[in-house]
């Protein structure tokens, strides 16, 4: 699963595969930024998970990338490093089906400070709120975060620095 807020980015009619960029942001303390998301009709629903959304018009997954951390986080002042991971999801969310191609950059930020009033309407009705993670409390954190192995992934990022090619994980569906 996934989140769906930040922009509509489905290509063509009902049933396409949406495209999506999304962002394993990391401080100078390398601690990851993550989202917690819910089910707006079912709020008891959560999770956590990386910012990010789909493709608007022509627009190019790095910009994809950069648009939806900017409205999502509040954070311009990122420099936007390789595609670590892409995965296929699938799963219901707010009355309808998504199929997501899902692509995870890479970025770094000297800026902690979130703003959140870039929040689309689905967004202010589907997150409440944002946290900085450790590697550490990642793993050993109880609740639900996507992509699911984001916590072992992680520390191999941090103990091996980027891939040389991004790595394609499993598919999943809900």
């Amino acid at each position: 699963m996934s989140k769906v807020p930040g922009g509509s980015g489905v290509d063509g009619e009902a049933g396409a595969v949406r495209r999506v960029s999304r962002v394993v942001l990391l401080d100078p303390d390398d601690r990851i930024l993550l989202l917690h998301g819910h089910e707006p009709a079912r709020p008891a629903e959560t999770w956590w998970f990386t910012p990010g959304g789909g493709l608007e018009g022509t627009e190019t997954r790095e910009q994809a990338a950069l648009r939806e951390l900017a409205e999502e986080t509040g954070i311009t002042e990122v420099t936007l490093g390789p595609v670590l991971w892409k995965r296929r999801c699938a799963f219901p969310f707010d009355g309808r089906r998504w199929e997501q191609d899902e692509w995870y950059y890479l970025a770094r930020t000297d800026r902690t400070a979130t703003d959140t009033t870039g929040h689309t309407d689905l967004e202010r009705r589907s997150v409440s709120g944002l946290r900085w993670w450790t590697s550490e409390e990642l793993s050993v954190a109880h609740e639900t975060v996507y992509p699911t192995r984001l916590a072992e992934l992680l520390r191999t990022l941090l103990d091996e620095g980027p891939p040389s090619a991004p790595v394609l994980l499993e598919t999943e569906r809900v």
